[in-house]
């Protein structure tokens, strides 16, 4: 049987599955007669850049059912199971090379670089027709996000970011909770995460001099972050305590850990956000994040929900302890605790992990409303299907950007800790405060553009 979606037709087919042709252009998994096998023209020919670390999980999730053509990555020793797994996969250093080289045989793109590349990245594969998932946070500044979000709505493809928990049956049982009123009207959300991202330790060590490994294209790993000598401490997996590369803790963790409240009070952009930050002053130890932090967003009142207040709480500074926990029962590390007029629901992190109503006597009490959410089998599966099925996946750059947006406004917070920044969303700017409008669009260094 002849491959319908073979060649120029199979790619034309997958630039356009927001498109209803989707629903029938697939073969049906039923034509190819008794073999049990995914037929060809469902599988997709996907590429990976940045494939160590979270990006071999990443990988590793898609690969099934779907061809890995080519990988990418500048650390061939962080990356080197990722590439020994996947033989067949074209290798690269470069990016560019890689669409260059191989842009008509590529699908879709899986980005999981440091949070510095994700845009340069992720936008080269939009602009060339690729359906892209994208780790979390989407980018490294609200420019970065609102340029992806409008490219990926003018190339019509297909976005996930990496968010994970956003496809947790949790998530989805703690938005239910809320919308059936279970504790009321909230109005106040304390949440946070108790790990540590920050270089300070290391400041007074970056004059020293290092040699690059061998296994390490430093140059490349810069991308469009500017320039300055390798260090260690910098990279692999230390990057997120570093301003150039990473967004903190705000930035690692607020699109599991806010995403729950996001998705369920309809959250919308703040209007205002202060950052309080012990024994950090940016001027002078700026290249480096807090140990701890704290942030308060306002939101405005939605609809039918009154304003609502969020204090993120960083690091050394913890989420405080709820009057309605047992007295047995440890603080809330790392999660949120949701208050309402009429009780409170804690959860942790990752689409509402263990999600309840304190007391547990409240948790007992209740009666669960109907599933009316559509429960979902996975994150990257959801991605494939969305793909595949000429839908939206669950959290497209259009819910995942607003959603990081929050995190790079607590960022932006901590360079003016204890000004009261004023956000006006629409225009993109704070009303209040030139100083911190400068880092809503941060230049890349020569030699890079979106």
């Amino acid at each position: 049987m002849k491959n319908i979606l073979s060649g120029s037709t199979r790619r034309q087919f997958l630039r356009a599955t927001g498109t209803a042709v989707a629903g029938f252009m697939i073969v049906p998994r039923h034509v190819v007669a008794g073999s049990g096998q995914t037929p060809p023209s469902e599988k997709l020919n996907i590429a990976g850049i940045g494939v160590g670390g979270q990006g071999e999980g990443d990988i590793n999730e898609v690969a099934p059912n779907n061809n890995i053509v080519a990988l990418c990555d500048v650390d061939s020793k962080r990356s080197a199971n990722t590439f020994k797994k996947f033989p067949d996969a074209k290798p690269y250093r470069d990016f560019r090379r890689m669409f260059d080289e191989m842009e008509k045989n590529i699908d879709a793109v899986v980005v999981a670089t440091p949070d510095h590349f994700h845009a340069v990245a992720a936008m080269a594969a939009i602009k060339r027709g690729k359906h892209v998932y994208c780790e979390k946070p989407l980018a490294h500044s609200i420019h970065e996000v609102r340029e992806l979000m409008k490219a990926a709505k003018q190339h019509n493809v297909v976005t996930q970011l990496g968010n994970q928990g956003h496809s947790f049956g949790t998530i989805r049982s703690f938005c239910e909770w809320i919308w059936d009123g279970a504790i009321g009207n909230v109005h106040t959300i304390n949440c946070g995460c108790e790990a540590v991202n920050s270089g300070l330790d290391d400041l007074a060590h970056l004059p020293e001099h290092h040699d690059i490994p061998e296994t390490l294209d430093w140059e490349q790993w810069l991308g469009p972050a500017q320039a300055r000598p390798y260090h260690p401490a910098f990279a692999p997996g230390t990057w997120r305590g570093w301003v150039p590369f990473g967004n903190g803790t705000v930035g690692d963790w607020t699109c599991h850990v806010v995403d729950p409240v996001f998705w369920a009070l309809d959250l919308g952009a703040p209007a205002t956000i202060q950052a309080q930050a012990k024994n950090y002053d940016f001027k002078t130890q700026g290249l480096a994040f807090p140990k701890g932090d704290r942030i308060t967003y306002e939101f405005p009142a939605n609809g039918k929900r009154g304003p609502i207040t969020m204090n993120w709480y960083s690091g050394t500074e913890h989420i405080p302890r709820p009057v309605e926990l047992e007295n047995d029962e440890n603080p809330i590390k790392t999660g949120a605790v949701v208050i309402g007029d009429k009780g409170t629901i804690v959860y942790g992190s990752h689409g509402a992990g263990q999600v309840r109503l304190i007391p547990e006597a409240r948790m007992t009490a209740y009666q669960k409303p109907p599933q009316t959410i559509p429960r979902v089998k996975e994150h990257h599966w959801d991605w494939l299907q969305a793909i595949k099925n000429g839908k939206k996946s669950g959290s497209d750059f259009s819910y995942g950007g607003p959603l990081t947006e929050i995190a790079l406004l607590g960022v932006i917070a901590l360079k003016v800790a204890g000004t009261k920044l004023e956000w006006d969303s629409g225009k993109t700017r704070f009303k209040n405060c030139p100083e911190a409008n400068q880092y809503i669009n941060p230049s890349y260094r020569a030699g890079w553009k979106l």
